[in-house]
Protein backbone atom coordinates (compact mmCIF):
# COMPACT_ATOMS: atom_id res chain seq x y z
CA UNK A 1 0.00 0.00 0.00
CA UNK A 2 1.21 3.47 -0.89
CA UNK A 3 1.88 5.94 2.00
CA UNK A 4 -0.39 9.08 1.47
CA UNK A 5 1.86 12.07 0.62
CA UNK A 6 1.07 15.34 -0.24
CA UNK A 7 1.06 16.02 -3.87
CA UNK A 8 1.09 19.54 -5.37
CA UNK A 9 -2.36 20.32 -7.35
CA UNK A 10 -1.91 18.49 -11.08
CA UNK A 11 -1.46 20.74 -13.61
CA UNK A 12 -3.90 21.13 -16.88
CA UNK A 13 -3.00 18.63 -19.24
CA UNK A 14 -3.49 21.14 -21.69
CA UNK A 15 -0.69 22.90 -20.39
CA UNK A 16 1.91 20.70 -20.67
CA UNK A 17 0.72 17.97 -23.53
CA UNK A 18 2.05 19.49 -27.17
CA UNK A 19 0.62 18.40 -30.31
CA UNK A 20 2.35 15.95 -30.99
CA UNK A 21 2.09 14.26 -27.93
CA UNK A 22 -0.43 12.36 -26.34
CA UNK A 23 -1.08 11.47 -22.52
CA UNK A 24 -1.78 7.87 -21.17
CA UNK A 25 -3.05 6.33 -17.60
CA UNK A 26 -0.56 4.52 -15.65
CA UNK A 27 -3.18 2.64 -13.79
CA UNK A 28 -1.86 4.08 -10.32
CA UNK A 29 -2.97 6.33 -8.01
CA UNK A 30 -4.48 8.70 -10.93
CA UNK A 31 -1.42 9.41 -12.40
CA UNK A 32 -0.40 9.80 -15.88
CA UNK A 33 2.33 9.94 -18.93
CA UNK A 34 2.96 11.95 -21.65
CA UNK A 35 4.46 9.96 -24.87
CA UNK A 36 4.62 10.98 -28.40
CA UNK A 37 1.84 10.17 -30.42
CA UNK A 38 4.10 8.48 -33.04
CA UNK A 39 7.59 7.14 -32.13
CA UNK A 40 9.27 5.88 -28.88
CA UNK A 41 7.17 4.85 -26.23
CA UNK A 42 7.75 3.01 -22.71
CA UNK A 43 7.23 -0.93 -23.15
CA UNK A 44 6.51 -3.62 -20.85
CA UNK A 45 9.99 -4.00 -19.53
CA UNK A 46 9.70 -0.45 -17.81
CA UNK A 47 6.65 -1.43 -16.05
CA UNK A 48 7.89 -5.19 -14.60
CA UNK A 49 11.35 -3.26 -13.93
CA UNK A 50 9.58 -0.58 -11.83
CA UNK A 51 7.40 -3.82 -10.19
CA UNK A 52 10.47 -6.17 -9.66
CA UNK A 53 12.61 -3.17 -8.22
CA UNK A 54 12.14 -3.07 -3.71
CA UNK A 55 12.51 0.38 -2.52
CA UNK A 56 12.52 1.06 1.31
CA UNK A 57 10.67 3.89 3.18
CA UNK A 58 12.85 6.85 3.15
CA UNK A 59 15.06 5.88 0.28
CA UNK A 60 16.49 7.86 -2.56
CA UNK A 61 16.30 5.98 -6.01
CA UNK A 62 17.71 7.08 -9.12
CA UNK A 63 17.02 6.03 -12.98
CA UNK A 64 19.33 5.90 -15.43
CA UNK A 65 18.44 6.63 -18.86
CA UNK A 66 15.01 7.59 -17.56
CA UNK A 67 13.11 8.01 -20.98
CA UNK A 68 9.50 9.58 -20.49
CA UNK A 69 10.48 9.13 -16.80
CA UNK A 70 7.44 6.36 -16.28
CA UNK A 71 9.97 4.07 -13.90
CA UNK A 72 10.48 7.19 -11.15
CA UNK A 73 7.03 7.75 -11.62
CA UNK A 74 5.49 4.62 -10.60
CA UNK A 75 7.96 3.70 -8.34
CA UNK A 76 6.50 6.57 -6.45
CA UNK A 77 3.34 5.05 -6.73
CA UNK A 78 4.43 2.18 -5.63
CA UNK A 79 6.76 2.75 -2.45
CA UNK A 80 7.60 4.78 0.44
CA UNK A 81 10.97 5.94 -0.86
CA UNK A 82 11.89 9.77 -0.07
CA UNK A 83 13.45 11.07 -3.28
CA UNK A 84 12.97 9.68 -7.11
CA UNK A 85 16.08 11.04 -9.92
CA UNK A 86 15.81 10.36 -13.48
CA UNK A 87 18.66 10.70 -15.61
CA UNK A 88 18.27 11.32 -19.45
CA UNK A 89 20.70 13.06 -21.80
CA UNK A 90 18.13 13.41 -25.13
CA UNK A 91 16.63 16.80 -24.48
CA UNK A 92 13.30 16.28 -25.66
CA UNK A 93 12.51 13.26 -23.56
CA UNK A 94 13.94 14.98 -20.59
CA UNK A 95 11.88 18.11 -20.84
CA UNK A 96 8.77 15.56 -21.95
CA UNK A 97 9.18 13.77 -19.05
CA UNK A 98 10.12 17.02 -16.31
CA UNK A 99 6.41 17.67 -17.72
CA UNK A 100 4.81 14.17 -16.84
CA UNK A 101 6.51 15.30 -13.03
CA UNK A 102 4.21 18.32 -12.88
CA UNK A 103 1.34 16.88 -14.47
CA UNK A 104 0.65 14.58 -11.63
CA UNK A 105 2.12 17.01 -9.02
CA UNK A 106 4.83 15.63 -8.02
CA UNK A 107 7.98 17.68 -8.31
CA UNK A 108 8.62 17.39 -4.15
CA UNK A 109 9.87 13.80 -4.73
CA UNK A 110 10.43 13.07 -8.34
CA UNK A 111 13.28 14.89 -10.38
CA UNK A 112 14.15 14.76 -14.18
CA UNK A 113 17.88 15.48 -14.62
CA UNK A 114 19.22 16.41 -17.86
CA UNK A 115 22.76 14.58 -18.31
CA UNK A 116 25.17 11.67 -19.98
CA UNK A 117 24.97 8.37 -17.88
CA UNK A 118 28.85 8.09 -18.39
CA UNK A 119 29.00 11.47 -16.55
CA UNK A 120 26.24 10.22 -13.79
CA UNK A 121 28.38 10.07 -10.64
CA UNK A 122 29.81 13.62 -11.43
CA UNK A 123 26.33 15.11 -12.05
CA UNK A 124 24.13 13.30 -8.86
CA UNK A 125 26.95 12.85 -6.49
CA UNK A 126 29.10 9.50 -5.94
CA UNK A 127 27.78 7.40 -3.13
CA UNK A 128 24.57 9.53 -3.19
CA UNK A 129 21.62 6.49 -3.83
CA UNK A 130 20.34 3.65 -2.05
CA UNK A 131 18.40 2.11 -5.15
CA UNK A 132 19.60 2.37 -9.01
CA UNK A 133 17.48 1.19 -11.60
CA UNK A 134 18.18 0.75 -15.56
CA UNK A 135 16.48 -0.37 -18.62
CA UNK A 136 19.91 0.60 -20.86
CA UNK A 137 19.96 -0.29 -24.89
CA UNK A 138 20.09 -4.01 -25.25
CA UNK A 139 21.73 -4.16 -28.10
CA UNK A 140 25.21 -3.52 -29.00
CA UNK A 141 26.31 -1.46 -32.02
CA UNK A 142 26.85 -4.36 -34.05
CA UNK A 143 23.70 -6.35 -33.13
CA UNK A 144 20.60 -5.26 -35.40
CA UNK A 145 19.35 -2.67 -37.83
CA UNK A 146 19.51 0.32 -36.35
CA UNK A 147 16.24 1.99 -36.13
CA UNK A 148 16.12 5.77 -38.61
CA UNK A 149 14.44 7.33 -35.61
CA UNK A 150 17.18 8.76 -33.67
CA UNK A 151 14.80 8.64 -30.33
CA UNK A 152 14.25 4.69 -30.68
CA UNK A 153 18.15 3.92 -32.10
CA UNK A 154 19.61 5.81 -28.94
CA UNK A 155 17.03 3.57 -26.76
CA UNK A 156 17.94 0.26 -28.43
CA UNK A 157 21.48 0.59 -28.95
CA UNK A 158 24.71 1.14 -27.39
CA UNK A 159 25.35 4.18 -29.41
CA UNK A 160 25.78 6.63 -26.31
CA UNK A 161 27.04 4.40 -23.29
CA UNK A 162 28.09 0.51 -23.03
CA UNK A 163 26.90 -1.78 -20.23
CA UNK A 164 30.25 -1.15 -18.77
CA UNK A 165 29.59 2.73 -18.62
CA UNK A 166 25.98 1.86 -16.66
CA UNK A 167 27.87 -0.54 -14.40
CA UNK A 168 31.11 1.59 -13.96
CA UNK A 169 28.84 4.62 -13.04
CA UNK A 170 26.13 2.50 -10.67
CA UNK A 171 29.24 1.54 -8.45
CA UNK A 172 30.38 5.03 -7.98
CA UNK A 173 26.42 6.43 -7.58
CA UNK A 174 25.54 3.61 -4.62
CA UNK A 175 26.03 3.82 -1.42
CA UNK A 176 27.94 0.70 0.06
CA UNK A 177 24.73 -2.07 0.25
CA UNK A 178 22.78 0.03 -1.85
CA UNK A 179 20.96 -1.94 -4.94
CA UNK A 180 21.06 -2.30 -8.26
CA UNK A 181 17.85 -3.38 -10.48
CA UNK A 182 18.37 -4.05 -14.27
CA UNK A 183 16.05 -5.01 -17.14
CA UNK A 184 18.01 -6.71 -19.99
CA UNK A 185 17.75 -9.46 -22.60
CA UNK A 186 18.71 -13.13 -21.65
CA UNK A 187 21.59 -13.94 -24.02
CA UNK A 188 24.26 -11.04 -22.34
CA UNK A 189 23.43 -12.58 -19.00
CA UNK A 190 26.97 -13.75 -19.15
CA UNK A 191 28.69 -10.26 -19.94
CA UNK A 192 26.20 -8.54 -17.54
CA UNK A 193 27.29 -10.45 -14.80
CA UNK A 194 31.00 -10.42 -15.95
CA UNK A 195 30.78 -6.65 -16.28
CA UNK A 196 28.66 -6.18 -12.78
CA UNK A 197 30.68 -8.32 -10.87
CA UNK A 198 33.72 -6.15 -12.47
CA UNK A 199 32.38 -3.34 -10.89
CA UNK A 200 31.95 -4.71 -7.07
CA UNK A 201 27.87 -5.41 -7.95
CA UNK A 202 27.56 -8.43 -6.56
CA UNK A 203 23.84 -10.53 -8.36
CA UNK A 204 21.68 -11.69 -5.49
CA UNK A 205 18.29 -12.19 -7.46
CA UNK A 206 17.21 -13.16 -10.65
CA UNK A 207 14.31 -13.71 -12.63
CA UNK A 208 13.24 -14.61 -16.51
CA UNK A 209 10.34 -13.50 -18.04
CA UNK A 210 8.10 -15.43 -21.14
CA UNK A 211 6.16 -14.06 -23.91
CA UNK A 212 4.10 -17.91 -22.99
CA UNK A 213 4.77 -20.58 -20.66
CA UNK A 214 6.56 -22.43 -24.21
CA UNK A 215 8.39 -19.85 -25.25
CA UNK A 216 11.86 -18.81 -24.70
CA UNK A 217 12.86 -16.22 -22.02
CA UNK A 218 12.64 -12.87 -23.73
CA UNK A 219 13.57 -10.33 -20.47
CA UNK A 220 16.31 -10.83 -17.47
CA UNK A 221 15.11 -8.99 -14.45
CA UNK A 222 18.58 -8.78 -11.89
CA UNK A 223 18.79 -6.95 -8.62
CA UNK A 224 22.78 -6.55 -7.38
CA UNK A 225 24.04 -5.23 -4.14
CA UNK A 226 27.16 -3.03 -4.35
CA UNK A 227 29.80 -5.14 -2.18
CA UNK A 228 27.43 -8.34 -1.90
CA UNK A 229 28.08 -11.35 -0.64
CA UNK A 230 28.16 -14.27 -3.04
CA UNK A 231 24.64 -16.27 -3.55
CA UNK A 232 22.28 -15.84 -6.05
CA UNK A 233 18.49 -17.07 -6.17
CA UNK A 234 17.01 -17.64 -8.83
CA UNK A 235 13.18 -16.86 -8.73
CA UNK A 236 10.57 -18.70 -10.54
CA UNK A 237 9.35 -17.73 -14.35
CA UNK A 238 7.33 -14.73 -14.98
CA UNK A 239 5.44 -15.47 -17.64
CA UNK A 240 3.75 -12.24 -19.35
CA UNK A 241 0.08 -13.63 -21.51
CA UNK A 242 -1.65 -16.90 -20.54
CA UNK A 243 -2.75 -17.13 -24.23
CA UNK A 244 -2.94 -14.61 -26.87
CA UNK A 245 -3.98 -11.14 -25.78
CA UNK A 246 -4.48 -12.10 -22.28
CA UNK A 247 -1.87 -11.40 -19.62
CA UNK A 248 -1.29 -13.52 -17.13
CA UNK A 249 -2.49 -12.70 -13.21
CA UNK A 250 0.61 -11.50 -12.37
CA UNK A 251 1.24 -9.22 -15.38
CA UNK A 252 -2.06 -7.62 -14.75
CA UNK A 253 -1.20 -6.79 -11.55
CA UNK A 254 2.05 -5.31 -12.41
CA UNK A 255 0.19 -3.07 -14.88
CA UNK A 256 -2.39 -2.14 -11.84
CA UNK A 257 -5.56 -2.91 -14.02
Amino acid sequence: MRPWRKKKENRNAMNECRIDERIDDLQRNGYRIIQKKTGFHFGTDAVLLSDFACVKAGERVLDLGTGSGVIPILMEARSQGAHFTGLEIQTDLADMAARSVRLNGLEDCVEIVLGDIKEASRICGRASFDVITANPPYMTGSHGLENPDPMKAIARHELLCTFADVARETEALLRPGGRFYLVHRPRRLAELISTMREYHLEPKRLRFVYPFADRMAKLVLIEAVRGGGVMLKVEPPLVVFREPGIYSEEITAAYGN
